[in-house]
């Protein structure tokens, strides 16, 4: 296991802020510790307190501020008006996939010369494709609308338009490189020259303020577009991006739909997982994500986009049930992969007590879990991470993951002299290179990463909101607490300390891994029940030998044969 800093978040200290949160707690009704919450999070009165706990769709932004966005529109009405055959292009991760979906699915309604794609992982890589432009072509695609990729693919957009004479409209978030590409339209709130108020919006949610600009000119009722905002949080889920903004809105009305009026496939995909109660952010991340990806991971994310257009449950479960079979394969390769990366990192001296940073290269590893093997190793070597494999020729593809804090697409951009291409983001990445050029690229990027990175040594940190006692927790604790969801980043489910806790029972192991206690605050006498899944090599000899223990936690709700309890879910333990 590795050793976690716990960091406690800042109080308010000033005397406007301590006034600020004494105006919280008599206005709202609440206690001191939620009062303090609140104002972590940038709420600091009433007026910001009301946005918080009650979003509204006419929160968001007006999609004409974005760069081209006017553009972008004027060509779709005019291939709608002209009969023109238009092609929805997607990445084939969760937010591709789902855009892909939420575009296509809602233009279809009331157009019909549409087709949709999504580039072969291993055959065509990320982003656009020459393959999938020359079978536009054949289909007679005037237009492309690309979705969540696009920004750096200026040869390819050039490529379609002087061969085939194919428009292309990018909606990407992605960052863009020097050149951006020359389409009709770039739809990107990260380029320079866009004012958009808010830049973190996913793929997904670019190609969904296209629509609503489409909307809003051709006097299509918004509640019609509502219908997809499940797709788009299920691509705010996934794509880890902040929660805050108009991402928290489309969440916040995405997760009500599915939790009331669930589209077809994603209630599919909800049973094949055996997914019981509400879904919240994080149970999309880890139900409802990775079996879209597995698609694309192990077959071809076009399974994916036929499930989420599916309206007919039982055609939407058989295809959730072949999905499931590739989210199998996918666990499998998974476990085999990782372990055999974590041997090599524990067998190369260099790599296990000098480097800031792990690459790895193996001919044989599958492509389509490199990334989730790249974050894998982070659980076990916190530091920026990239693993490689081969892919056509004497080529390897990348997939890297990044540590809390590091701008990971910077380090990267650095070594780019010695890649074919790369794209990303601060916190992930992918990237093509020479075989040749791998060892070169290992030195030059942990070089990178050191000189980013300081002498500090690479600790894991525990963001903690509050120190409280057990006795703090009760029902109308966790109710307003829960009312702060959607949780993610920017936004995370609130994090508390408790300290000289002792057990109240024996504790339990669940199916030989998983860690069930009583805990006792001996300053109160207050207990509850607390699990902690994967811990018992962790924790189990300390807290049977009976020693006193601080603990991290955040809280939430058990349900068990029909009973509904409040149960803390270990983050941490540190002994006396």
């Amino acid at each position: 296991m590795v050793e976690k800093r716990w960091k406690l978040q800042q109080l308010p200290e000033s005397a406007e802020d301590l006034q600020a949160t004494q105006s919280l707690i008599e206005k709202l009704s609440i206690s001191p510790v939620l009062a303090n919450i609140l104002w972590q999070r940038g709420v600091h009165d009433f007026d910001e307190a009301k946005t918080f706990f009650r979003p509204q769709l006419s929160h968001l932004h007006d999609p004409f501020l974005m760069k081209d966005m006017d553009r972008a529109v004027e060509r779709l009405e005019q291939a709608i008006s002209l009969n023109q055959k238009i092609m929805v292009y997607g990445d084939y991760d969760v937010d591709g996939t789902t855009a892909v979906a939420l575009v296509y699915g809602f233009l279809s309604g009331f157009y019909e010369h549409l087709t949709y794609y999504n580039p072969d992982r291993y055959t065509e890589g990320y982003g656009v494709s020459v393959k999938g432009i020359d079978q536009a072509a054949e289909m007679g695609v005037s237009l492309i609308i690309c979705l969540d990729c696009g920004i750096k693919a200026a040869d390819k957009v050039q490529y379609a338009r002087e061969k085939y004479g194919i428009d292309f409209i990018i909606c990407d978030h992605h960052e863009p490189g020097e050149d951006l590409p020359e389409a009709v339209a770039v739809l990107d709130p990260k380029r320079k020259d866009c004012e958009y108020p808010f830049k973190e919006l996913t793929g997904n949610g670019v190609g969904f303020k296209l629509l609503t600009a489409y909307c809003l000119r051709n006097d299509i009722p918004f509640e019609n577009l509502c219908e997809y905002l499940d797709l788009a949080m299920v691509s705010i889920a996934s794509d880890i991006v902040p929660i805050v903004g108009e991402n928290r809105t489309l969440a916040y009305f995405g997760l009500k739909k599915m939790n009331e009026n669930p589209r077809q496939s994603l209630k599919a995909l909800k049973q094949v997982a055996g997914h019981q109660g509400e879904m919240s952010i994080e149970s999309v991340v880890f139900v409802i994500g990775p079996r879209i990806n597995a698609a694309g991971r192990i077959k071809h994310a076009k399974a994916a986009v036929e499930l989420l257009l599916s309206d007919d449950f039982d055609e939407a479960l058989a295809f959730a049930y072949k999905i499931q079979e590739n989210n199998t394969e996918r666990k499998g390769l998974d476990a085999k992969i990782t372990d055999e990366a974590l041997g090599m990192i524990r067998g190369d001296e260099w790599m296990l007590n000098q480097a800031r940073s792990t690459v790895l290269f193996n001919e044989n590893w599958h492509k389509g879990v490199i990334g989730i093997v790249a974050s894998r190793c982070i659980e076990h070597f916190y530091r920026p991470t990239i693993i490689f494999t081969k892919t056509t020729g004497d080529y390897a593809a990348g997939s890297a993951r990044s540590v809390v804090g590091f701008n990971l697409y910077e380090a990267i951009e650095e070594c780019s002299h010695l890649l074919e291409q790369f794209g990303g983001h601060m916190h992930a990445a992918g990237m093509t290179i020479p075989i040749e050029n791998i060892q070169a690229f290992r030195l030059a990027f942990d070089t990178a990463v050191n000189s980013r990175m300081g002498a500090e040594p690479l600790i894991p940190e525990i963001n903690i909101d509050l120190e409280i006692g057990i006795s703090d927790i009760d029902r109308k604790f966790y109710r307003i607490l829960k009312q702060m969801s959607p949780f993610g980043p920017k936004n995370m489910q609130p994090v508390f300390v408790s300290r000289n806790l002792r057990l109240a029972s024996t504790p339990r192991i669940l199916k030989e891994k998983h860690l069930k206690i009583d805990v006792l605050d001996t300053g109160t006498g207050a207990v509850l029940s607390a699990i902690g899944f994967g811990m018992v090599d962790d924790f189990y000899k300390g807290l049977a030998a009976g020693r006193p223990f601080d603990m991290v936690y955040s809280i939430d709700e058990n349900t068990y044969r029909g009973q509904t309890s409040l149960q803390l879910f270990i983050r941490d333990i540190k002994f006396a």
